[in-house]
């Protein structure tokens, strides 16, 4: 079997092509823990955000891909709380599961700044 990445080609064995699949299979449905909150690339390509170690439906957000979440973020002014999460269409307990979720993930240039209320400031943004 022959392979090519970014105009290079590589011959593969049956088994060395077994082992990437089960590899980049692991990578796209990965599921990564934090402080507060979980994120899991799903089979389907959506993306789940949980609050970490929780099990009820109460405690995720179903994205449909995590573009969407990333949008989303993009959307939220420089500093933000659970209430501007809520504008967006979240109710309960998941708007504050996905600002400590955006504070947590990598992806998301942002920290948070307070915990009463619950604020996530983005970097080299002001307020508003």
């Amino acid at each position: 079997m022959s392979l090519t990445v970014s105009g290079e080609t590589h011959e593969l064995t049956r088994r060395e092509a077994i082992h990437l699949h089960e590899v980049l299979g692991r990578a796209l449905t990965e599921r990564r823990e934090y402080l507060y909150t979980a994120g899991e690339h799903r089979d389907d390509g959506s993306y789940v955000v949980s609050r970490r170690g929780a099990d009820s439906a109460g405690h995720r957000k179903v994205f449909e891909r995590f573009d969407v979440l990333v949008d989303l973020y993009d959307r939220l002014p420089g500093a933000f709380t659970a209430d501007d999460v809520g504008e967006r269409g979240l109710t309960g307990g998941r708007r504050h599961i996905l600002v400590h979720h955006f504070a947590e993930h990598p992806e998301f240039d942002c920290e948070l700044v307070s915990r009463q209320p619950l604020t996530v400031q983005k970097e080299g943004k002001t307020e508003g």
